[in-house]
């Protein structure tokens, strides 16, 4: 059983498995809607405990994406937008990159961004945040969309109609 499922969600409903861990409550109230459009925007900007760990804030995405498909509601692709900055920085880039700048072995997210991509999270950082972090956006995840600035990102995502979910 993976550490993502507890008792009654089976590991088939799970969209992110091994991450985002949901516990259903039997009776539980205000279920995800099936006719609303899940438009999500998730800023990201606390660092881990230690490097070493995945970045909770991540994990918070997984397990909104799991509370929905434990619902049977699946958000479109690019629905879900996740934008990282501040001192959560670090989080996006190559494990080379990211040992030189935290110490650590290797990124502890790759996994969890993997997965957050292969279900259609849309994972941004912000160009600002790259520079005040020092680092070099040659070394940001391909798969990792480099935005001018979070502060844009976030403003235009809302008046568009994304609901903010920060961490």
């Amino acid at each position: 059983m993976s550490s993502a499922v507890s008792a009654g969600v089976t590991a088939q409903q799970l969209v992110i498995a091994g991450y985002g861990k949901i516990t259903p409550i039997e009776g539980a109230m205000e279920r995800p809607d099936h006719s609303l459009r899940y438009r999500v925007l998730f800023s990201v900007t606390k660092a881990a405990s230690s490097p070493d760990k995945v970045n909770p804030s991540l994990e918070k995405v997984a397990r909104f994406l799991n509370l929905l498909g434990a619902d049977g509601v699946r958000p479109a692709r690019g629905d879900v937008v996740v934008i990282v900055h501040g001192p959560a920085t670090p989080i996006i880039v190559e494990d080379r990159a990211y040992a030189t700048k935290t110490g650590a072995a290797r990124n502890p997210n790759f996994a969890l961004t993997a997965a957050l991509k292969r279900a259609g999270v849309s994972i941004r950082v912000c160009s600002q945040a790259l520079v005040g972090n020092e680092i070099a956006p040659a070394t940001v995840d391909k798969a990792v969309e480099i935005d001018v600035s979070a502060l844009t990102t976030m403003a235009t995502l809302q008046i568009r109609g994304w609901a903010l979910i920060p961490d």
